[in-house]
């Protein structure tokens, strides 16, 4: 049985997390994940939505199940996973249910968006262990909401409230559980819905700016624009702004 099962709903890229009981994460998880993203794109699907079929959105990480046992060793490899996950070049968002506890926390990280159940929880656990987030976690929370809040969440290793987290900027949404399934959906439809382009080169330089800050995105500012002029998105949305005048263009992506 698949621990990742891939699905195309429209131009949606549906990727579920079907590993009994609570997602741990793995070595042979994350490329499960991984081709089921390629997948995704490789179908044409213009964003993607990440969801749990468990119990759990995720439960953390099976630190046996990772090469060499305890600890990470493969470096190299590790990160262009984790890039790969973080820089698929259409939109991602979470559905985060239940628990999204240590390596849970860092997974939904790694997606655009995080639309939460108002019964979800949250944390980073590592540091009661003698750890630190093993997936990137402290710095991405550092991106989202900065240094402060990053130490707290990792530090003290609490469970937290989606709504705390919504306010503080970690997560996008909060949504009643009932309703998390056609929310999130929706969002991942609205996104497939638009310029698939110029979110490409949104995504991209938001996630340059995050890792080398804003001289880091402006280098790249110039080819990602090129890219985008150059599109058919672009100039379907300027003839849609031609004829119906200033804040009524639609677009439909390429």
């Amino acid at each position: 049985m698949s621990t990742v099962v891939f699905e195309k709903d429209g131009a949606v890229g549906v990727v579920t997390m079907a590993k009994p009981p609570h997602n741990l994460i793995e070595d042979t998880f994350l490329k499960a994940l991984l081709s089921a993203y390629t997948n995704a794109v490789e179908e044409g699907c213009r964003s993607i939505l990440l969801r749990s079929g468990m119990r759990h959105f995720c439960a953390g990480a099976d630190v046996a199940g990772f090469a060499g046992g305890g600890r990470r060793r493969d470096q190299a490899g590790f990160d262009a996973l984790l890039d790969a996950l973080e820089n698929v070049p259409i939109p991602t968002v979470a559905a985060v249910h239940g628990g999204a506890l240590g390596g849970g926390v860092e997974l939904a990280l790694t997606c655009d968006m995080i639309v939460a159940a108002d019964t979800a929880f949250f944390g980073m656990a590592e540091a009661s262990l003698g750890l630190l987030p093993l997936l990137g976690g402290v710095q991405r929370v550092v991106q989202r909401v900065g240094p402060a809040r990053a130490k707290e969440m990792a530090m003290f290793g609490r469970r937290h409230d989606p709504a705390v987290l919504e306010r503080w900027g970690v997560i996008n949404l909060v949504t009643a559980e009932a309703d998390l399934p056609a929310v999130s959906m929706s969002w991942a439809r609205q996104l497939a819905a638009g310029p698939t382009v110029a979110l490409k080169g949104i995504k991209q330089l938001a996630n340059y700016s995050a890792r080398s800050g804003i001289a880091g995105a402006d280098a790249h500012q110039t080819e990602i624009s090129n890219m985008m002029w150059a599109s058919a998105d672009q100039k379907r949305g300027l003839q849609a702004f031609a004829k119906s005048g200033p804040g009524s263009a639609v677009f439909e992506g390429n």
